[in-house]
């Protein structure tokens, strides 16, 4: 006898839920808002944080919203471009110490990022984007 399948779906995590991962985002970008710009704690805190998230989801802890594509779309390209470019330059002065002559893009936010309020903000776009990464 042949049963038919039943389709169930899992009730999604507490960590899953946007009331629990939105307030666990923005205390997280809240700490790291008051920390200096490229200061030890600053750079500990963003490698700490970054590697919470990919061990989360590296761990079946966080079901995926969709699986992930086999192959890249053919417009993927067009986007990988100029990331790519932006990488090696912002790299490349990163390492080479230029200074003001070619400042990186980090240099130049730096203006921007002296409020503790934007720098925040600033954090939590990148761990909200993160937090996007992980789930995918």
């Amino acid at each position: 006898m042949d049963h038919p399948r039943e389709l169930t779906v899992e009730a999604p995590r507490a960590w899953d839920r946007p009331v629990v991962s939105v307030p666990v985002l923005i205390c997280l970008s809240l700490v790291g808002g008051q920390l200096p710009s490229f200061s030890a704690a600053a750079n500990l805190y963003t490698l700490g944080t970054g590697g919470a998230l990919i061990w989360v989801g590296l761990s079946n802890r966080v079901p995926p919203r969709r699986p992930a594509p086999t192959r890249l779309p053919p417009g993927a390209l067009w986007w990988l471009l100029p990331v790519t470019v932006f990488g090696v330059f912002e790299g490349a002065t990163f390492v080479l110490s230029v200074g003001d002559e070619f400042p990186t893009f980090s240099r130049l936010a730096d203006p921007l990022l002296e409020d503790h309020l934007v720098r925040s903000a600033a954090w939590f776009a990148w761990l909200t984007a993160f937090w996007g990464l992980v789930r995918r």
